[in-house]
């Protein structure tokens, strides 16, 4: 029993399944032979319009804007070094991460008592040399008062010679009186060769004492560099940052302590490829001065500041390709900090004959879908220029003046569908066959 109850069954359903098909058969058969088909003028139904929001392409200069990131640097940086060795006897309380310094502060001072013996030292040595200076002088004048002394000697005794040869010729004195005068004479040019030896000698002294001053005066410089470089003091006002300087420490010789940035002289750095770098370069490959703005987008809000292209990088990093340029923030960068990951937006040369839409009117075969007549929509393809964020810069030929452009592309419209702009009051027919179209679905 049970199976033919089964098979009854079976049967029921298999023959219910044949006519559902012959009936969708039939059905699909009369709408493919009727004259006029579903959306057609003979139907008594309208045709479907979508509604979308329509632009219209005027031509017009535009000026692109260029978006590239970088990073903040410090334009002007300070090292403070260690300029001697030591224990760290002073710390001023603003040598810590973010302190504010002012040019000339006293930030670190090292022991200074080996250097102070030092100077010390050459401060006497310096007095001593000063003394043996002053003594050489004094040899000097009683050298040459000694010089002149035998030269008057000398003229004396070459007078009573000459007295001698005269009384001579006379038949007067004797030849031992001239012999005697002659050997008194003699000996006085002696004397006055001896005097201009111990003044030449005298001199030399005083030569070597002024050079042995002049050595220790160096050296005393040296020292009171010396003692001058246990003192770091602050070369201009900025902040400091990676601190490791701490009170009572011991630090060698160029030791890194820490580093003060000036954070009113800020640049931007950012990489460009080399197409971008083309357009923004000129005619003579120079770009210095074009102005830009670099923006800080966070959580907290968007700080922005005004800046200029200085300068590009002389040499491309080993691996890269491009430019590296570098943007002098000139005002707003007080509250950016080294390190910030920034955004540049540098404005290109204007283009001419262009127009702005937005990225969502163009196709992925590059046209954009423009309202032909009786509000049916053409493809057309168009030529893209930039694409900066959402929107993108077209070129505008003469079949695109004042043409109305379909701003978002749908999946429901393409080539041959009837659309009507949103903004545009809706037709009082359309509207009654709209309501028509709701009460007979209802």
């Amino acid at each position: 029993m049970r199976f033919l109850f089964r098979s009854l069954m079976g049967l029921f359903l298999t023959f219910l399944t044949l006519g559902l098909l012959f009936l969708a058969g039939v059905h699909l058969w009369r709408l493919s032979t009727a004259p006029d088909g579903p959306g057609r003028p003979g139907d008594g139904r309208a045709e479907q319009v979508y509604t979308a929001r329509l632009l219209t392409v005027k031509p017009q200069p535009v000026t692109p804007r260029m978006k590239v990131y970088g990073t903040v640097e410090a334009r002007r940086r300070l090292e403070l070094r260690a300029g001697a060795s030591g224990q760290i006897v002073f710390l001023d309380p603003q040598m810590l991460e973010g302190g504010t310094v002012t040019a000339g502060q006293l930030l670190v001072r090292i022991d200074p008592a080996a250097a102070q013996a030092a100077l010390d030292n050459q401060i006497a040595a310096r007095d001593d040399a000063e003394a043996t200076l002053r003594d050489a002088q004094r040899n000097v004048l009683v050298a040459a008062d000694d010089l002149a002394a035998a030269e008057r000697q000398a003229e004396l005794r070459h007078a009573a010679v000459s007295r001698q040869e005269s009384l001579a010729e006379r038949g007067l004195g004797t030849s031992a009186e001239r012999e005697a005068s002659q050997l008194a004479a003699s000996a006085a040019e002696q004397a006055v060769i001896a005097g201009r030896s111990a003044l030449a000698a005298a001199e030399s002294a005083v030569t070597a004492a002024r050079n042995a001053l002049r050595r220790a005066e160096i050296d005393l410089s040296e020292a009171r560099r010396a003692l001058a470089d246990t003192e770091i003091r602050a070369d201009f006002s900025g902040r400091v940052t990676d601190v490791t300087a701490v009170q009572g420490g011991l630090v060698s010789l160029n030791e890194q302590l820490a580093e003060i940035i000036d954070p009113k002289v800020l640049e931007v750095k950012a990489p460009l490829s080399l197409d971008q770098f083309s357009r923004l370069s000129g005619p003579d490959g120079g770009f210095e001065g074009r102005p830009a703005t670099v923006v800080l987008d966070g959580s907290a809000g968007r700080l922005t500041a005004t800046a200029r292209l200085d300068r590009a990088a002389a040499s491309v990093a080993e691996g890269t390709t491009g430019r590296v340029i570098y943007a002098s923030i000139t005002s707003g960068g007080e509250t950016m900090r080294p390190g910030d990951f920034v955004s540049l937006e540098i404005p290109e040369p204007v283009l001419e004959n262009a127009a702005i839409l937005p990225a969502t009117a163009i196709g992925a075969d590059g046209s954009v879908l423009v309202m032909g007549p009786e509000g049916r929509l053409i493809a057309h393809s168009v030529t893209v220029l930039r694409r900066q964020g959402d929107d993108v810069i077209i070129e505008v030929t003469a079949d695109l003046h004042d043409a109305r452009v379909v701003a978002e592309r749908a999946p429901q419209l393409g080539a041959g569908i009837r659309v009507r702009d949103a903004a545009a009051p809706v037709p009082p027919a359309d509207h009654q066959a709209g309501k028509e179209q709701r009460q007979g679905n209802g």
